[in-house]
């Protein structure tokens, strides 16, 4: 992997060569300067994550990529790198802390293994509505989960989201509880998710992102849990038969950078990254919303699949069976922060 790294750096020295920029690692300081038309330095960051260009977090990387491009009149580039073509969504949080890449957009399930604050994130049904969800990850439940991966040596620059996860399956349809037992499910790698699938009788199997199509039309795993754009995106409508609208807990991401590597930059190269980080982030609020429902209009129109979407009757069973998750992790999660989470719940579910 690590060779596969230069190589392609390599390949971004010689292209900057041919356009007329020189390559500048980012732990060299930019003398930078807008009124200077004729520099010939630039810094070029590389941003690695799993998912396909079209998702919410796929579009809201270009998104942060342009805006630092504009920002900086060029002098600043961000290479992105999609589909978990240079750290599977396992790989990527060691290869942040080793220097290997200098931007990852992680999922929230998997931040655990830094701290079990993050899977306060995970709880069943944690945010009613997307109203909810905003004011989760953007508020004081957000802001402390970012402010804690200091002590990591990280800087958590933004919460990015990707909405609701739904639930697909080969034996279904799954509009119960009781409709998962026995099943394989394929999750992120977090204890909050296993709990939640051990406790509704299903195996929860933690495995790649980009391998669980291939698990699935393999007959390894009965099913799998995501959004609907990381569903559209990957195909998983082809190799299964139902999908469930579940909404029953959140998927997002959290944009990190290494402390050392962001603590080397010039406080223009910082602001600049900075403004369009916030400006990226509040357009990714809009849009994740906007992508999950026009692709699953075209999972509709393009599949065979069988969608259920549960009713408020069915949704009341499934609060039934995973509420005592609160209290039986809210000791290792944190009771402040669970409870804090439930006081939101409680809010907005009173609005709905």
């Amino acid at each position: 992997m690590k060779n596969t790294i230069v190589i392609l750096l390599l390949l971004g020295i010689i292209f900057a060569g041919i356009v007329g920029y020189r390559y500048l690692s980012p732990d060299e300081e930019l003398p930078f300067d807008d009124e200077q038309e004729g520099l010939s330095e630039q810094i070029v960051f590389t941003f690695s994550h799993v998912v396909a260009e079209n998702t919410p977090k796929g579009r809201a990387a270009d998104k942060f990529a342009e805006l630092v491009n504009e920002k900086s009149n060029g002098k600043i580039k961000i290479v992105v790198f999609p589909n978990g073509s240079l750290f599977s969504d396992i790989e990527d949080i060691t290869a942040l802390k080793e220097g290997q890449v200098h931007f990852i957009a992680t999922s929230t399930a998997k931040m655990g293994g830094l701290s079990p604050e993050w899977a306060v994130l995970d709880l069943p049904f944690a945010f009613p509505t997307y109203e909810a969800i905003e004011e989760g990850i953007h508020g004081p439940i957000g802001t402390h989960l970012l402010d804690s991966l200091q002590k990591e040596g990280i800087l958590g620059l933004a919460h990015w989201s990707n909405g609701f996860r739904q639930i697909t399956s080969n034996t279904g349809p799954i509009r119960s509880p009781q409709d998962l037992q026995g099943q394989t499910i394929r999750i992120m790698t977090s204890d909050i998710l296993r709990a939640q699938y051990e406790l509704l009788g299903a195996e929860a199997q933690p495995e790649s992102f980009n391998d669980t199509y291939h698990l699935i039309e393999a007959g390894k795993i009965d099913g799998e849990e995501n959004t609907i754009s990381n569903i559209y995106s990957k195909k998983f409508y082809e190799v299964q038969k139902h999908l469930t609208i579940s909404n029953h807990g959140y998927l997002g991401y959290v944009v990190m950078m290494d402390q050392k590597v962001w603590d080397r930059q010039s406080k223009n190269t910082q602001q600049i990254l900075l403004e369009a980080m916030e400006e990226t982030t509040a357009w990714n609020d809009r849009q994740a919303i906007k992508i999950n429902e026009e692709q699953l209009e075209l999972i509709k129109q393009n599949s065979s699949i069988q969608i259920h979407e549960l009713s408020a009757q069915e949704k009341l069973q499934w609060k039934t069976k995973l509420d005592p998750l609160y209290d039986t992790l809210a000791a290792s999660i944190g009771d402040k922060l669970v409870n804090e989470l439930k006081a939101l719940r409680t809010t907005y579910e009173m609005r709905e």
